[in-house]
């Protein structure tokens, strides 16, 4: 199985991105050639996605340096611009630093960074198929799985992490079906999980959010694989509002829960989820669907775009080194020590 289209792409000095805010109702692109461009990428979710965000923060950096035209003062002010454009998806800054670590050897050069944008896409891409073989093994012959958000190729620069595991499973002729939750308010279960689907072949059901608990609680669920934005040295995992419950109900009926990430959303420098950033987003993306309201105006809103998962409720941490299992801490702790 081969994708039949690209989620980034950099020609002609633009980078070409897939709107994912026109999804699915039409495949449209959107061109960044700026510092600017970017920031309004990733914050009106032009792109998503841990490992996506980061790679086009990569281009970010790489048009930073275009634009200070050798003033290092001015390049690290743009870096700092493109860090606040989402906090919780810690790629955006491992993506940043790394950007800055070239920068600083090569006084600034533009075509240095350019250079390792283009790596760290391609690093992506070669990261996630590597990573959905070894999670291929928790999804067994006639699984039902579960997945919640988007991990697909379109959270990522190709195959994906949690949707790849599940396409990996379906390359190898496993007889599964996918669930999929719609995932509320964005629902980009719905209109990018589901797209992927239908385009790869897969057999799936959409579902409600609210439906999970009831196809659990019957047996109709096998296994869970979703993805992560931001994973703790004990193993908690910030993902899209809404996994933390899934973990719960899953946890109370035995479900094995799996998280799928490469390592660049390992954080080594957090000790535990509480310390992770949580990005709240605007009341408009709760009460409005497209131009309609759904709620008053006037209402109040809540809307934390994340939450986080104790690690207690997860079965294992899938990487393209393989599944860390319990206890956590003590196997990231050695995963960084062999990465040194």
């Amino acid at each position: 199985m081969t994708e039949d289209f690209k989620t980034l792409e950099f020609k002609n000095g633009k980078l070409v991105l897939i709107d994912q805010r026109k999804l699915p109702s039409s495949l449209e692109y959107a061109e960044a050639s700026s510092v600017e461009d970017v920031y309004f990428a990733i914050k009106d979710m032009i792109v998503r996605g841990a490992p996506l965000i980061g790679a086009v923060a990569a281009y970010g950096a790489y048009f930073a340096a275009v634009e200070a035209k050798g003033d290092k003062n001015v390049f690290n002010k743009k870096l700092s611009y493109l860090l606040s454009s989402r906090p919780t998806a810690v790629n955006l800054s491992w993506a940043l630093e790394r950007q800055k670590r070239i920068a600083e050897n090569t006084g600034l050069d533009p075509s240095a960074l350019l250079k390792e944008a283009l790596a760290i896409e391609d690093e992506d891409r070669k990261v996630n198929r590597k990573l959905s073989r070894y999670g291929s093994e928790v999804i067994k012959e006639n699984a039902n799985v579960l997945t919640h958000c988007n991990a697909g190729a379109l959270a990522t620069c190709g195959w994906g992490t949690a949707l790849g595991v599940i396409k990996e499973a379906y390359c190898q002729g496993k007889n599964i079906h996918v669930y999929a939750d719609e995932t509320r308010p964005r629902l980009q279960g719905a209109r990018l999980t589901s797209w992927e689907l239908v385009r790869a072949g897969i057999p799936a059901t959409l579902i409600p959010d609210s439906a999970a608990a009831t196809l659990i609680r019957e047996g109709k669920i096998d296994v869970i694989v979703l993805g992560a934005d931001r994973i703790t040295l004990n193993g908690d995992v910030a993902n899209k509002l809404g996994t933390f419950p899934l973990s719960i109900i899953a946890k109370e009926y035995n479900i094995p829960f799996y998280s799928a990430a490469p390592i660049s959303t390992i954080d080594f420098s957090l000790e535990e989820g509480k310390d992770i950033p949580i990005e709240e987003r605007s009341k408009d993306e709760v009460i409005k669907i497209e131009d309609y309201y759904v709620a008053p105006k006037e209402i109040i809103v809540f809307n934390p775009s994340f939450d986080v998962t104790p690690h207690e409720n997860i079965t294992g941490i899938i990487t393209e080194q393989g599944i860390i299992y319990p206890p956590f801490k003590e196997n990231i702790l050695k995963l960084k020590k062999e990465l040194c």
